[in-house]
């Protein structure tokens, strides 16, 4: 999955710190990334950026550490970066693509911390302009104090199976097309396995039952921690479709599923596993 990331080591400990030539910078822009052009380095350092690498460096907040690799935020509320002939904006949706893994990693997580400040610039309670915290990830407000932590929503995905099926589906209204299982944010007052219950009776109108805890996986593209279970149907297989949320919900046989996952996914994981006959 992406987050798997060995021999690399990701290090997320907040550290207020200067950068240098050769750190690494990510830069967002209107739903784009600035990335190297070629293929022997992908996310940029600063001297890359030649007369503006100071003033960059000046804009700059840590954001975490791979190996001995430190990696910054370029604010384009300060400064704007302009391509160059190494540089190039590209669409953020390039980010599930990149290569090496830990590569992909860098850029969602540094991008779902830039979702963070940029969503944060104002404080919910009164109003008032916020400031980055210097001793934790965080924002505060410059007025009343209150402090703002980066959102992390937990969500479920489900595997449910049934007879040597496995119950698929595929989302309404949106460009992704692969299948995928049943999944759903948790409520307040839920537990996670009354999150499983609800959202596959919300969605394929189906009863579950042992409901086992497989794992979990930090998912930035939703700012999300997303915890995946196994389950057996319970009762009747008779799918009753929720369109405004998936467009198909079909059971299907291992030897049925298509071929065209990848790794990055939790979700996809636990597809690759049924379908490997690795769970009944």
């Amino acid at each position: 999955m992406i987050q798997d990331i060995f021999p690399h080591e990701f290090r997320n400990e907040f550290q207020v710190k200067t950068p240098g030539n050769d750190s690494y910078f990510l830069y967002f822009l209107d739903e784009s990334l600035m990335l190297c052009k070629h293929n022997t380095k992908l996310i940029p350092q600063f001297e890359d950026l030649g007369s503006m690498g100071q003033e960059a460096m000046s804009h700059s907040d840590f954001l975490f550490s791979i190996d001995d690799m430190d990696f910054y935020l370029v604010d384009e509320s300060c400064i704007r970066l302009e391509e160059t002939d190494t540089l190039k904006l590209y669409k953020t949706g390039i980010i599930r693509e990149l290569k090496p893994m830990w590569v992909s990693f860098a850029a969602v997580s540094a991008q779902q911390l830039h979702r963070f400040y940029t969503s944060n610039r104002f404080c919910g309670c009164c109003g008032s302009s916020t400031m980055k915290s210097k001793k934790e990830r965080a924002v505060v407000c410059t007025t009343c104090g209150n402090t703002i932590y980066p959102k992390i929503s937990p969500a479920v995905i489900v595997g449910i199976t049934h007879e040597g099926k496995l119950l698929l589906t595929k989302y309404a209204g949106r460009e992704y097309t692969r299948y995928a299982l049943v999944a759903g944010y948790t409520e307040f007052g839920e537990t996670l396995e009354d999150t499983v219950k609800r959202e596959v009776m919300e969605e394929v109108g189906v009863r579950v039952k042992n409901i086992r805890y497989y794992k979990n996986q930090p998912w930035g593209f939703s700012d999300s921690i997303l915890v995946g279970y196994w389950a057996e149907l319970e009762g009747s297989p008779q799918i009753h479709l929720d369109e405004t949320e998936l467009s198909t919900a079909v059971w299907m046989a291992p030897e049925d599923i298509p071929d065209d996952f990848t790794n990055l996914s939790l979700t996809h994981e636990m597809i690759l596993l049924f379908k490997e006959g690795k769970v009944k």
